[in-house]
């Protein structure tokens, strides 16, 4: 069953009944659902499909390729002995295809173009030779690298510049689409064991898949991450290596900023690594923007160069909390952590970063869905703030998210902390907007006076809006 996903399969299918040639990508990190998404959408309308191999050579992979062609129906008089013979074999292929509408799906490209095997330019050669003026023909390309994708297809400067007619980045699941998946799952989860769920492993469809019914949430988390033989134990350096060539470059620049809450700016990276200031770092960040896996924020008044880049993938976050120590983490050991700090400073990270991914159910329960907004995490030497919707109507909310079993209760000191935080940050913007007090809570806020003094109340519950 195909969860969510509405709008990308709308896309799909508009392309599908386009009369013009159609190029798409579809792109989005490892486990994100790219392969299922297309498979679901058009099912049994493939001419040809194919996926490349993981660490083959050419030759391994034109065998892979001729072989797809005979499982399409095609046989080669000559098994292909390049990428220009290959390509010219699934021309034919199409040719003989009594289909109306032709789609060819080629999964895991970034993994065909391997060094000095000419994939790239014979994929160039087919599409603006041939496949381009097919107007009945619909070609679709997959791949987990994002980088590769985006900057040899989508941002391509030579034969294949502007030939990507669509292009879809694949997101993860929002929590109510994981209480949708949860529920057909039959897992018996709770809203709340949701929220702690995706806090963990956020809204990668795979990584749900493997939770299994009868266990709690605990005991999950301790099956899939701490046991020995746990089945995403090893995924961290799994994820980044399918997802970038040189990875260690960039596992290096999200530990960097995994490592501080708040995140750091472009010079802090380069200063506290000793990284080279230069295009490969500015390649590094942008990658790591377009996986999701870090996001950018400017302040305000601040130009981009002070910008801070903050980690907000939930399976990084977990890993660097909890995977990324030493010593033997033991039988049990995340039922054994839910009363210690550590777990209490990553459920506060976590839940915030939550926030940050449901930013328009915040906004539609603000009532602010139509109004033009900024969202950004702010610090100065004089105050951090969680969240900032800086908005077109005079008004600016500052959101504060506090992750507790029960209902958040506001003390006096609490109270003077937060009306302190208000004036300094309407004396930084020299009171050009009004600044309104926003909490979002797992459970909302426990009544007594202070409350009072919160514009806006947000639960968890909200959140879950689809």
């Amino acid at each position: 069953m195909l969860i969510g996903r509405i709008i990308e399969k709308k896309r799909l299918l508009e392309a599908f009944k386009s009369t013009e040639a159609q190029f798409v990508a579809v792109y989005g990190r490892r486990r994100i659902g790219k392969t299922y998404l297309v498979r679901e959408t058009f099912a049994d309308k493939f001419v040809f499909q194919h996926a490349g191999l993981a660490n083959a050579d050419k030759t391994s992979q034109l065998e892979a390729w001729q072989t797809a062609l005979k499982n399409s129906g095609y046989e080669p008089e000559t098994p292909p002995k390049n990428w220009l013979q290959a390509f010219d074999a699934l021309r034919q292929l199409i040719k003989q295809s009594s289909k109306r509408k032709k789609v060819i799906f080629i999964d895991e490209m970034p993994w065909l173009d391997t060094q000095h095997s000419g994939f790239l330019t014979a994929l160039e050669y087919f599409w603006n030779s041939w496949a381009s003026g097919q107007k009945n023909l619909m070609l679709i390309v997959c791949g987990s690298s994002t980088s590769w994708i985006i900057n040899k297809l989508i941002r391509n400067h030579g034969g294949l510049h502007n030939r990507v007619t669509l292009s879809i980045m694949l997101q993860q699941f929002s929590l109510g689409e994981c209480e949708q998946f949860a529920k057909n799952a039959g897992l018996g989860f709770n809203r709340r064991q949701i929220l702690e769920c995706y806090m963990a492993i956020g809204g990668v469809p795979y990584y749900w898949t493997l939770l299994q019914r009868g266990k709690s949430v605990a005991q999950n988390i301790d099956s899939l991450f701490f046991e020995p033989s746990g089945l995403l134990c090893r995924e961290f350096d799994s994820l980044y290596r399918s997802l970038f060539n040189n990875p260690d470059q960039y596992i290096k620049v999200i530990t960097l900023i995994g490592k501080k809450q708040s995140g750091l700016t472009r010079n802090e990276i380069i200063n506290q690594g000793d990284i080279a200031d230069n295009g490969n770092l500015t390649r590094i960040l942008s990658d790591l923007e377009y996986c999701g896996f870090i996001k950018k924020c400017s302040d305000w008044g601040t130009n981009t160069k002070n910008s801070v880049y903050q980690l907000v993938d939930f399976f990084t976050i977990f890993y660097f909390s909890f995977m990324d120590t030493e010593g033997d983490s033991g039988r049990n050991y995340w039922m054994t952590l839910q009363t210690m700090s550590q777990y209490i400073a990553w459920s506060g990270i976590a839940f915030e970063r939550i926030c940050f991914a449901h930013q328009q159910q915040i906004k539609n329960v603000l009532g602010i869905s139509g109004v033009v907004s900024k969202v950004y995490a702010y610090r100065d030497s004089d105050m951090q703030i969680d969240m900032v919707i800086d908005r077109n109507d005079g008004v600016i909310d500052l959101c504060e998210m506090k992750f507790s079993k029960n209902k958040f209760t506001i003390d006096e000191d609490y109270d003077e902390k937060l009306e302190t935080r208000r004036e300094l940050f309407a004396n930084k913007i020299k009171n050009a907007k009004a600044v309104h007090l926003v909490m979002v809570t797992t459970k909302g806020l426990a009544e007594n006076a202070y409350a009072f003094d919160i514009q806006n109340s947000i639960t968890a519950d909200d959140l879950f809006a689809v």
